[in-house]
């Protein structure tokens, strides 16, 4: 068993010092949803973890949200989780929970079942979500109306099984997502591994495709967080050919090949994989930034390939992210 203990910041040093620009609120988001520090540690730098059937307010002051019942006159928590509040409405954010899906997620999904005009794809969701024929690419990059002989062809394009990268386009009548992949970003995934890690840990960039450059790897190693806790780490290929430029292959974006990877290649898959597995059971949000870090770090210290060595663990940990993990 390990317990992990945050490191205090210095005198110094603000909460808010420890967050990414990109992942802050701007003054005026704060201001307007006046997320004050109150008594129930439901302001920015508080988060007080309640379970069910525990009380937290009275219904006669606060509105109740998501994850939360009103019983006589008193809002009760339904769920493990952290309470958020936004003005009077207090709501609890499951700590575990299904990847609740928005419009313009990036998701990585697997198909289950091919249908007439669309393909239904597991994306770790509630309910499956739905590609239709209308919103994929057809191989070679040619625009035009999809017509029968299409649909015929729809298990060369996606067999039950494939993986495959794509957009939440909108929202079916049941709640079901509707996906598209209308785009050289978008489509089959090769080359690669599959990774499971909890969606809460995944958060919303201006891009979810990264690439790491060597050393890591001879062409270096792609890595997309999927927000629906879904992410795939597979061989680094150019600027190019990842943006449908020059070296991009579009008669063979549906193919079930792999390429040939040389054993470094795996290798850093492998070592990538691994890292974001340690940063996932920790606990730790996962950026593009923090996963380059730490494999940097790995680096620097010439550490041999293969798993990490606990204390090794434990001094990465310390190093990159700022937590101490004891035994």
């Amino acid at each position: 068993m390990f317990t992990i203990k945050n490191i205090p910041p210095s005198s110094t040093q603000s909460f808010s010092d420890d967050i990414p620009s990109t992942h802050r609120r701007r003054p005026a988001e704060l201001e307007a949803m006046d997320l004050d520090e109150d008594e129930f540690g439901a302001g920015p730098s508080r988060r007080n973890i309640v379970t069910p059937g525990e009380m937290i307010t009275s219904s006669k002051e606060y509105m109740r949200g998501h994850g939360t019942y009103v019983e006589e006159t008193n809002v009760i928590s339904s769920v493990t989780g952290t309470i958020e509040r936004v003005n009077k409405l207090i709501s609890v954010k499951p700590v575990r929970s299904k990847y609740v899906p928005e419009v313009g997620d990036l998701v990585i999904g697997r198909i289950v079942e091919v249908g007439p005009q669309r393909w239904r794809v597991d994306a770790n969701g509630r309910q499956d979500a739905v590609l239709m024929l209308s919103s994929v690419n057809l191989p070679g990059g040619v625009q035009r109306r999809k017509i029968e002989s299409d649909a015929l062809k729809m298990r060369e394009f996606l067999a039950e099984g494939n993986l495959l990268v794509a957009e939440v386009q909108a929202f079916f009548g049941d709640g079901a997502m509707s996906l598209h992949t209308r785009s050289l970003k978008y489509g089959k995934l090769r080359n690669g591994q599959l990774l499971t890690v909890p969606p809460q840990l995944i958060r919303r960039l201006k891009s979810h495709f990264h690439h790491i450059p060597p050393p890591c790897g001879p062409t270096g190693v792609d890595v997309i967080l999927g927000l629906n806790g879904y992410v795939w780490v597979s061989n680094g290929t150019s600027q190019e050919k990842r943006e449908g430029g020059e070296g991009f292959d579009s008669e063979g974006v549906y193919s079930d090949k792999n390429d040939d990877i040389p054993p470094e290649g795996r290798q850093a898959i492998s070592t990538v994989s691994n890292l974001i597995r340690l940063l996932a059971v920790q606990g730790i949000p996962l950026t593009d930034t923090l996963i380059e870090e730490s494999f940097n770090w790995l680096n620097q210290n010439q550490l041999p390939p293969g798993p990490l060595t606990q204390p090794d663990k434990e001094r990465m940990l310390a190093e990159v992210v700022g937590i101490e993990v004891s035994a």
